[in-house]
C-alpha cells in the first residue's frame, strides 16, 4: 500500500453501499467531495451511470459539473470517484484504469459479490495501481 489514504465515516459508507444495492443489476457511481489537498471524505454524492451497464460506468457530465460547482462554493472539492463492481472483486479493471482522469483522485471501488459489500480504494497513475488505505471513523 501507498502511504495515500482515505478516510470516510461509517454514514459514508452506508450511503454508498445503498446507492450500489439500488443501482444493481448496473454499476453504481459517486463523487466524494472533502477539504481540498484533504484525505478526508466530508460527503458522499451520488451520480447518474451515463453508461447504464452493468459492466462499465461514465459519471454523467452534468451531475460531475454540479457537484463540482456545489463544492468549489463552499470551499471543497472533488476528492475522488466511488462506483461498483456487481459480480466481481473491488480492484480497478482495465477499463477502470483506462477513464481515471486524476492522478491525485481516490478511486473507491464497492464490491456487491460479497455480504457484506467490500470497499477498497486506489491511485491510477499512469496506468499503475496502488491500493491505498481506507480508514473508517
Amino acid at each position: 500500500m501507498s502511504s495515500h489514504r482515505l478516510v470516510i465515516t461509517d454514514a459514508i459508507e452506508q450511503q454508498i453501499v445503498a446507492h450500489a444495492r439500488a443501482c444493481k443489476p448496473h454499476e453504481m457511481c459517486g463523487l466524494l467531495v472533502g477539504e481540498p489537498g484533504g484525505d478526508r471524505a466530508l460527503e458522499f454524492h451520488a451520480c447518474r451511470n451515463a453508461a447504464a451497464s452493468a459492466i462499465v460506468y461514465t459519471l454523467d457530465p452534468k451531475d460531475y459539473m454540479r457537484v463540482e460547482r456545489e463544492a468549489d462554493d463552499r470551499g471543497l472539492a472533488v476528492l475522488g470517484v466511488v462506483h461498483s463492481h456487481t459480480h466481481t472483486e473491488a480492484y480497478p479493471s482495465p477499463t477502470d484504469v483506462a477513464q481515471a482522469p486524476d492522478p491525485n483522485w481516490n478511486y473507491a471501488i464497492v464490491s456487491l459479490k460479497y455480504d457484506p459489500p467490500r470497499l477498497r480504494n486506489f491511485r491510477i497513475v499512469g496506468g499503475d495501481i496502488s491500493e491505498t488505505a481506507l480508514e473508517r471513523v
